[in-house]
């Protein structure tokens, strides 16, 4: 028992990584325990290893009297002489416990004890030792394949590689090496999640092959992918001297083309970060040739792009997948036009926003969506149905905008009433043709006259009525021109 548990424990040190320390005073405690349960109390009991822990035993501290009381702690002059030549009254002896004086059942248990506190105290070591590497690059091999989720052989524990942080141009082969970042450890087991997918394998990636990224002399402002597809890392440098995206391409690309190797050929932009939005955006939008940048709303984050037609669809790029990749890098929503259709644009509104900016006016809500306070859910399902500007909502009536789905009459008097405390209204003024009063009294008697139905309901209609007020028709009166009519005649 005793070189079993000393090859345990020489297991436990060497190949679990566990502390000397903590391992020893683990048994010693299951040891203890097992003594307390055997005979009642463990402050007399001590506990030492020998040799290279090819040994350990239990020994019982026991006063020497004359007369035994308490035969656990105590012993009789005669028999201490018999283990210890010279022993005296009042001596404390350290009498070694036989292991057949415990029984199956102590025995037991201080396995069982020793073995439970040992699982405890290696899957806490993991746990501490993966939780301090998180973020950081590992490197382990393919083991085994379930539901394409990989499981990663890392050493003295298994990693977990779920086929969601899985690069869609990779594929792997039993055995294979894998490089990728600890995304994720938790205490369970513990669990060692593993991922190629996070923007932050491609700093740890860049920081290895680049030194100035490694030692913060070019910082990184921030990292956008589309995993397998393309990665856009936004940088500066802490010196004037220092060219930041120079250093990360290197000398022909050499360092760039090691980054791109590792990520199995996915494109990398690699670009200056400005304070100016504008000047932002427009490296954002590499690898195309951007002329101008218009900044619509600047509160709103929003701007419009000008390149040439030939730069349209690289900017752009493929399923739009360049411009929506420099929407997240900038935090701007980008849209992107030629100059022709630059121009055909109706930038009115546009204009007076840039002016309002410029000289610190109100800017004018022209959109549902800008409304303060106005319920995303509400813009969404109107925006659906084509409302999307505030004067469409107004100039539609109340039975379209209650067909649009989502749309109840809650809803529609809230928006109105969000109109109503932001925006002022101005109804055009048109001026009319005078009208000669005969005319007019005429056609008035003419109207009085003439008796209208609504052709669905049949309800009596007047000319001036633009809907029938019974079913909400739609109505359009037409007149035929009598002086025509002779003429034809």
């Amino acid at each position: 028992m005793a070189s079993d548990m000393a090859e345990a424990i020489r297991q436990l040190i060497f190949e679990k990584g566990i502390s000397e320390d903590l391992v020893l005073k683990t048994i010693e405690d299951a040891l203890l325990a097992a003594y307390k349960k055997r005979y009642g109390t463990a402050e007399n009991a001590v506990v030492r290893f020998t040799g290279d822990y090819d040994g350990v035993e239990i020994l019982a501290k026991r006063t020497i009297v004359d007369d035994v009381d308490d035969p656990v702690l105590e012993v009789s002059l005669e028999e201490a002489r018999e283990l210890v030549d010279g022993a005296e009254l009042g001596d404390i002896l350290e009498i070694p416990i036989d292991p057949k004086e415990f029984d199956l059942q102590e025995v037991m248990l201080a396995k069982q004890t020793t073995r439970q506190s040992l699982r405890e105290i290696s899957r806490d070591t993991l746990y501490a030792e993966y939780k301090a590497k998180q973020g950081e690059i590992i490197i382990g091999y393919y083991q085994r394949e379930k539901n394409g989720n990989i499981f990663v052989d890392l050493g003295r524990v298994e990693g977990f590689f779920p086929k969601k942080f899985q690069s869609p141009r990779e594929t792997y082969q039993p055995g294979e090496r894998i490089k990728a970042l600890i995304a994720e450890v938790s205490k369970n087991g513990p669990q060692i999640v593993l991922s190629r997918t996070h923007p932050e394998f491609v700093q740890k990636i860049l920081e290895l092959e680049v030194p100035e990224v490694y030692d913060k002399t070019i910082e990184v402002f921030k990292i956008v992918r589309e995993p397998g597809y393309r990665t856009k890392i936004a940088v500066y440098s802490r010196r004037d001297d220092v060219d930041p995206v120079g250093a990360c391409v290197g000398l022909k690309g050499i360092r760039i083309q090691n980054i791109i190797r590792e990520l199995e050929g996915e494109k990398i932009d690699v670009l200056k970060y400005e304070a100016d939005p504008r000047r932002f955006i427009k490296n954002a939008l590499s690898p195309a040739d951007v002329r101008e940048v218009y900044v619509i709303d600047e509160a709103r984050h929003t701007a419009l792009a000008v390149v040439d037609e030939s730069q349209l669809s690289v900017a752009i790029g493929k399923q739009g997948l360049n411009v929506r990749l420099a929407n997240r890098l900038c935090d701007w929503s980008i849209d992107v036009k030629t100059e022709d259709q630059f121009r055909e644009l109706d930038l009115s509104s546009e204009a007076r926003r840039a002016a309002s900016s410029l000289f610190g006016d109100e800017e004018e809500i022209l959109r549902l969506d800008e409304l303060p306070g106005m319920d995303e859910r509400i813009s969404a399902y109107l925006a659906a149905a084509g409302i999307e500007m505030i004067e469409d909502f107004l100039a539609r009536p109340d039975e379209e905008l209650l067909a649009v789905d989502g749309a109840s009459p809650e809803d529609l008097e809230s928006v109105r009433r969000i109109i109503e405390e932001n925006v002022e209204v101005i109804e055009e003024e048109f001026e009319e043709e005078p009208v000669e009063a005969p005319d007019a009294e005429a056609y008035e008697a003419d109207a009085e006259a003439e008796v209208y139905e609504c052709p669905d309901c049949h309800a009596e209609v007047t000319p001036e009525m633009t809907q029938c007020p019974q079913c909400g028709v739609a109505l359009s009166f037409e007149y035929e021109d009598e002086d025509a009519e002779d003429q034809e005649s």
